[in-house]
């Protein structure tokens, strides 16, 4: 799967936990935190987008997720098995 593909589906988890986010205001560069997003949120959207792309990864590797691109290379790396 492709970045742009994981994005794809973290973006509409993001959307889906935040429905009042704009969805142009969300890019690689943002945080969780500047879209609005709480600490229930962002486990949210962490938790669905996991469940969709069939992942399991401990809580304790997201803790250094700055931004969304930080997270979108974390899947990518579990979904290729690094």
């Amino acid at each position: 799967m492709t970045r742009d593909a994981i994005f794809a589906v973290v973006k509409d988890n993001i959307l889906k936990v935040l429905p009042e986010v704009c969805p142009a205001a969300i890019s690689l560069e943002k945080s969780l935190v500047e879209l609005g997003a709480n600490s229930v949120d962002r486990v949210e959207v962490a938790m669905y987008s996991m469940e969709a792309l069939k992942l399991k990864i401990p809580r304790i590797e997201l803790h250094g997720v700055r931004n969304l691109a930080d997270l979108v290379d974390l899947f990518h790396a579990h979904l290729r098995g690094e």
